[in-house]
């Protein structure tokens, strides 16, 4: 008998040494499961939350059967205490505490799941001495998974691999059997010595360990996104500071990044939330700029959802919608990032489909070229027709990813080729594609800023599309598209493809006005107190509002432009602030303006901005467009914890959304709804 155990222990043994802290860390797990089933839970998983897999009682009772070891299985307390050498690994095939130690590649291969409980004590018909009859009959019933044919295992599986490929070969195919011959076995067999549960679990758990830590264990992939934003704008003193200066902003990518987060089941960084980003990221039915304005603004002035004592300022700016057959040539350059971080599904895969629908909405006329970087950069397209569409599509058939990024080796290529395509009268562009992990050349973002700002004097705009999350460098991607005159859109599904490089390709690469600059000035007479909702990182000084030198954003052919101000009247209960005791400030008594609003611009290709004035009065018929608006300025500030929504939470954010969603042509509103609803539920967690 001792002998046969020997031979066992041997046979277990002979496998690689496992890594000491891995093999402690599972000797503890075992012998806590093993303490467990003979009656001591303190300390241990809930039963629900321990992972069960069908086969390893099969498998090791054959495996017993094929050793020959009947004698050393005839009493009925050794049986249930070698059982619980096996059972008491069974914790370890499934993720928990141990999944580090264990490595990505177990070496133990179990069969599909099964509700097979683990009883806190084992069940009387399995620790008493009984027939083989009757245990068949009270016994859990275990599904067999069709056998596999035996293969030779190598020298490095050991042991372990050789026991389990004869246990595989000697366990018969049909359960009954295998519960009636392990059983029947049992039954008749007379009583002799054996080691100890505790010993045969340590055994079985050394056999295991040892196995599954002989490949070097796989380090999961660190979070490294970074994101461009800045603290939430304050309620300022209209009498201390009147006036507010920012830039306008089209990008979308923070609602997309926000979407796929939430579809990924957590709660996004709030560093990722930029509430304009996501106000802008719908499009919005107001009224078209009259005869040859580039935009038209419309102000709408509405109680505040979250706050009956303020109001909110909504302003909104339409740009014209030209034809599509009258607009000039594009000359584009796909610059697309191949670097070895690029190679998952939802990056590079992604990109190429992106950029394939992309290539139907083009004109004879129009130009494409591709640009690829990684460790070095290189033009895989020189300049080609658009509707060259097998000769476009087989250049980016050939890229893949490997290698390191070098980002700004790749722009400077992308520039040039840009700028030999450009002819009079025609827009070119480059369109970056990319993670934004640029980890070789300039990786500084006030760097590449200046870069950036050079080439852009040349005429050629920038435009960056993100792909994937882990490395999505936000940060990098926002100062590119800034300071190149162009737009930044985060793609995560090939719908949002559609929506950016199809349905929206001309706001996208058609620009109609450069440099766009808002400033409000607040009347103290009827507005104490303002808070500007978003646009935190477009900030600008008073005095850049008059200087053309300094950049602002850009807006495309059709695209919608939209600014909250929430305002607080004089002497109303919701003042944040308290009067200055000599303050004093020149007031327009008897009107009933709120503010006055200025817009700058240039025209594309331009140098000198004009300007445009509109009083901000109250009494503008509110809609459905500026209620949906506020709707997801309130969703962005759930998101980010604000301090100004008092009571006001998800439920009255989802009501205000589905009442003012409106007909909802391509359904972006109703799936903002639903993102709402997914954020409660994990706010709740």
């Amino acid at each position: 008998m001792s002998d046969e155990f020997d031979a066992l222990k041997a046979a277990l043994r002979a496998v690689p040494a496992a890594d000491p802290a891995a093999k402690a860390a599972a000797m503890r797990l075992a012998m806590e499961n093993f303490d467990r089933l003979q009656g001591s839970t303190e300390g241990l998983r809930p039963k629900q939350d321990r992972p069960v897999k069908a086969g390893i009682l099969q498998k090791g009772l054959a495996m017993l059967n094929a050793l020959k070891m009947k004698p050393v299985l005839a009493a009925t307390t050794s049986v249930a205490a070698l059982l619980v050498g096996f059972v008491v690994i069974l914790p370890l095939s499934g993720k928990g505490p141990m999944e580090e130690a264990r490595g990505k590649q177990p070496a133990l291969q179990v069969d599909a799941p099964v509700d097979l409980p683990v009883p806190d004590a084992l069940p009387e018909p399995m620790i008493e001495a009984q027939t083989g009859a009757a245990r068949k009959k009270e016994a859990p019933k275990v599904a067999e998974a069709p056998a596999k044919p035996a293969t030779e295992p190598s020298a490095e599986d050991g042991a372990q691999a050789n026991l389990a490929a004869d246990a595989t070969q000697a366990a018969p195919q049909s359960e009954p059997e295998v519960v009636m011959q392990n059983d029947q076995a049992l039954a008749d067999a007379a009583p002799a010595p054996m080691p100890t549960g505790r010993a045969v679990a340590k055994m079985a758990a050394e056999s295991y360990v040892a196995g599954v830590v002989a490949e070097p264990m796989q380090q999961p992939q660190p979070n490294t996104e970074t994101f461009a934003n800045a603290d939430a704008n304050p309620v300022k003193v209209t009498a201390e500071e009147p006036l507010s200066t920012f830039s306008i902003d089209v990008d979308t990518a923070s609602y997309a990044t926000v979407r796929s987060s939430l579809n990924a089941g957590y709660l996004p960084d709030p560093a990722s939330v930029r509430i304009e980003e996501m106000v802008n990221y719908f499009p919005y039915a107001y009224p078209k700029p009259e005869g040859d304005q580039a935009f038209r603004p419309t102000i709408t002035v509405m109680p505040t959802p979250w706050n009956p004592n303020t109001r909110l300022v909504n302003i909104a700016i339409q740009g014209a919608v030209p034809q599509v057959a009258n607009r000039p040539p594009l000359n584009l350059v796909f610059l697309v990032d191949t670097s070895g971080s690029m190679e998952d599904a939802n990056k590079l895969p992604l990109l190429k489909q992106s950029l394939a629908l992309m290539l139907g909405q083009l004109k004879p006329e129009d130009q494409v070229a591709i640009v690829a970087y990684a460790g070095s950069a290189g033009q895989v397209l020189p300049p080609t027709k658009a509707t060259d569409t097998a000769v476009v599509m087989g250049a980016l058939d050939q890229l893949a990813a490997g290698g390191s990024t070098a980002g700004a080796q790749g722009l400077e290529l992308a520039y040039q080729t840009a700028e030999s395509m450009k002819a009079e009268g025609e827009i070119s562009r480059v369109l970056l594609a990319t993670d934004g992990d640029f980890n070789v050349g300039i990786d500084d973002p006030e760097a590449l800023k200046t870069f950036i700002a050079k080439k852009r004097e040349s005429g050629v705009y920038l435009s960056v599309l993100g792909f994937g999350r882990g490395n999505l460098d936000d940060a990098t991607m926002q100062a590119l598209a800034q300071n190149g005159n162009g737009t930044a859109s985060y793609i995560d599904t090939l719908n949002e493809a559609r929506k950016v490089l199809v349905d929206q390709l001309s706001g996208a690469l058609y620009p109609i006005a450069d440099n766009v600059k808002i400033q409000v000035e607040w009347n103290p007479a009827q507005v104490a107190e303002y808070r500007l909702i978003g646009y935190e990182t477009r900030a600008l000084a008073r005095e850049d509002f008059n200087n053309d030198k300094v950049d602002a954003g850009d807006i495309g052919a059709g695209t919608a432009v939209t600014a909250i101000y929430e305002v607080t009247a004089p002497n109303s209960p919701a003042l944040r602030n308290d009067p200055l005791r000599y303050g004093t400030a020149a007031t327009l008594e008897g009107s009933d303006e709120l503010g006055y609003l200025r817009l700058r611009s240039v025209a594309p290709g331009g140098t000198d901005s004009t300007l445009q004035e509109t009083p901000i009065l109250p009494g503008t018929p509110v809609t459905d467009e500026t209620r949906f608006a506020a709707a997801i300025a309130g969703f962005g500030q759930l998101l980010t914890d604000t301090k100004y929504l008092g009571d006001w939470g998800w439920d009255q954010a989802i009501d205000l959304a589905l009442a003012s969603r409106g007909a909802d042509e391509f359904g972006y509103r109703i799936e903002a709804v639903n993102l709402m609803r997914t954020a409660k539920a994990l706010s709740q967690r």
